[in-house]
């Protein structure tokens, strides 16, 4: 339910990240409820206008019923209308939570959903936590279908790829992380995303080390695995031989704040 600006699944570093010009209020109920509304402005490309149909306005609530908690989000964005709903609550010692977005725009209705389970436990001494998540893009190709004949028979998606909305090409997804505390100071993540579909992955490794109470150092790696022609090995351009592929990826990272 995330639509402006979200982070990409395999962001590592998400403490900044360049923002949106918006009007945000929020109310707090005595219950413990709050209702949020967010108009972002934007301009239109071509007059340099403020559009409503290049704009989001946004409404959501959420609320606690009995041991669980829920959203209701109505928005239109870009001219679309959007629905959605989500729930959180505990199970056994896990937290389970599912969001369902409905949107519907000038050539079809998409459903998007996504689902997972967050646990938390002590291994041989160390404090780890783990998620396992499945995620539905209705907006996503079928078959596995990525070259740029197919990619062109469906705007919708290309559209939310070049705005930063959706970051998957295809429509199921699985992945799982477990977060390892080796120290206090110092937690490794592996991570598996996978297109269901393809089938292809991609494999993440992220380490972080508190160096101080003002200094950390952060770093990862990024390996796609698949065959050419699937989402992480390589999509087809429509040359032969020639495909495009995130490609194998380090980062690394000294922050320092003050």
């Amino acid at each position: 339910m995330d639509l402006v600006n979200p982070f990409d699944p395999a962001s590592v570093d998400t403490e900044y990240k360049a923002g949106d010009d918006m009007l945000y209020l929020q109310y707090l109920q005595d219950n413990g409820n709050d209702v949020q509304a967010a108009w972002v402005l934007r301009r239109n490309p071509d007059t340099g206008d403020v559009d409503s149909n290049e704009s989001t306005v946004a409404a959501k609530y959420h609320g606690f019923a009995g041991a669980a908690e829920f959203d209701l989000l109505a928005a239109e964005s870009y001219g679309d209308a959007v629905l959605g709903a989500g729930i959180s609550r505990g199970i056994g010692g896990a937290v389970w939570s599912a969001d369902l977005v409905l949107t519907k725009t000038e050539r079809d209705s998409y459903l998007q959903v996504v689902s997972n389970l967050l646990y938390s436990w002590t291994w041989a001494g160390r404090n780890m936590s783990g998620g396992l998540e499945y995620y539905f893009n209705g907006f996503g190709q079928r078959h596995g279908r990525y070259d740029p004949a197919s990619l062109a028979g469906n705007p919708d998606l290309v559209t939310r790829l070049v705005r930063g909305e959706l970051f998957g090409l295809g429509r199921h997804y699985v992945a799982g992380n477990v977060l390892v505390e080796l120290s206090p100071l110092w937690t490794v993540t592996p991570t598996l995303l996978v297109n269901i579909e393809d089938p292809s992955a991609l494999l993440q490794f992220i380490s972080s080390y508190s160096l101080g109470d003002n200094l950390a150092f952060r770093a990862s790696l990024d390996l796609p695995i698949g065959r050419s022609g699937s989402e992480f090995g390589g999509i087809d351009t429509g040359l032969d031989g020639l495909y495009l592929s995130r490609g194998a990826r380090v980062f690394a990272q000294l922050a320092w704040y003050f």
